[in-house]
């Protein structure tokens, strides 16, 4: 018993020692708290300074919206390609996750997988894994893609189509022979009844439906209104057909795209036949050097399009997101400026399904 006697006296003295603690705690308690909210909202104040051209050159640029190209094989053959077929290779599932999960580190809020035609690969299925990986694992606020719809199985949507937020699905005409002109005929498959099933597949399975468009030669004068309209798609991105040395254009290029160019005028003009559709975005040739590229082409790597051309960074698998990215050409204040950051997750477009 006479132990207890020195324990039951340290005690006592500790709580008089830990009262005027106490005191101390509850007067720097909210001090912790304010800093803490400061850091939190220095992300958001950060974004301003960028939107309105403030804050210096120091600040790190943030790859908020990715596009990753980890594919460029196609099935079609679109005569304006500006990402054609120079390889085969696509990195291996693993080391393109380790590269995902960097860029959600560095920021990333928005996934896009492109191509070439991204279901390509495995008949979708390293598609399907790396859009579950981005939105179950990373719980990226939205994942899309962007394909030509000519692969894409209702099988698909069964197991995959929770995880994604949006899809886009190319088409430049609504009429077939316009289609099968620019490159997008496939044998007896009719590009545009396919782009009417996976309308219906999108909301079945809840996912936002978008229509990419790009506008050239020969459909720079049609009216889509209509079609546009009863599709009812959140977002309808109307290109202006884009020339990149080396890959449509020049001595390595695959394609020859100089026959579908149209003028700044005409494509204007287009945008003001459809002004009247509600989800129209248009993106005319200088936006698009802008909009931040991440491409596989053997590792991964951004991709200056600045120039005319497609200029790689060092993979960010070797030096990491914030060095590669000074390379990429990136105009992260035109991209808060022109829009690029908009509702992009399906949980918060509040569609009706």
């Amino acid at each position: 018993m006479w132990m207890l006697v020195p324990v039951a006296f340290a005690l006592k003295m500790l709580s008089v020692f830990l009262q005027p603690l106490g005191s101390v705690w509850s007067s720097l308690g909210p001090l912790f708290l304010q800093l803490r909210a400061v850091s939190w909202l220095a992300g958001g104040e950060r974004n301003r300074l960028r939107a309105e051209g403030e804050g210096g050159g120091d600040l790190p640029t943030t790859p908020t919206s990715v596009n990753y190209h980890f594919t460029r094989q196609c099935n079609y053959k679109c005569g304006f390609c500006f990402h054609t077929a120079k390889t085969s290779f696509v990195l291996p599932l693993e080391e393109a996750k380790r590269g995902l999960l960097m860029l959600k580190e560095a920021g990333m809020e928005k996934i896009n997988f492109s191509g070439g035609e991204p279901f390509l690969q495995d008949r979708g299925e390293y598609l399907g894994r790396l859009v579950k990986f981005c939105k179950q694992e990373l719980q990226l606020p939205s994942v899309s893609i962007v394909s030509n719809g000519s692969l894409i199985r209702e099988s698909w949507f069964q197991k995959y189509g929770e995880y994604l937020d949006i899809l886009a699905i190319s088409c430049d005409s609504f009429d077939e022979q316009v289609n099968v002109l620019i490159g997008r005929g496939q044998g007896k498959k009719n590009h545009v009844e396919n782009l009417q099933k996976l309308r219906t597949w999108c909301k079945e399975y809840r996912v936002a439906f978008k229509i990419n468009s790009v506008i050239n030669r020969f459909n720079v004068d049609e009216d889509m209104k209509e079609q546009i309209n009863a599709l009812n798609p959140v977002r309808w991105k109307v290109f202006q057909c884009l020339i990149i040395e080396g890959e449509n254009s020049g001595e390595d290029a695959l394609r020859e795209a100089e026959r579908f160019v149209i003028s700044d005028e005409e494509f204007e003009a287009f945008l003001d036949r459809h002004k009247d559709v509600s989800c129209l975005v248009p993106e005319s040739n200088q936006k698009v050097r802008n909009v931040l590229i991440e491409s596989e082409h053997h590792f991964m790597r951004f991709l200056n399009c600045r120039n005319g051309r497609k200029d790689p960074s060092k993979s960010i698998l070797d030096v990491g997101v914030e060095e590669a990215i000074k390379f990429s050409g990136f105009d992260e204040k035109m991209f808060l400026k022109r829009g690029g950051k908009y509702v992009w997750s399906k949980a918060d477009l509040k569609l009706d399904w």
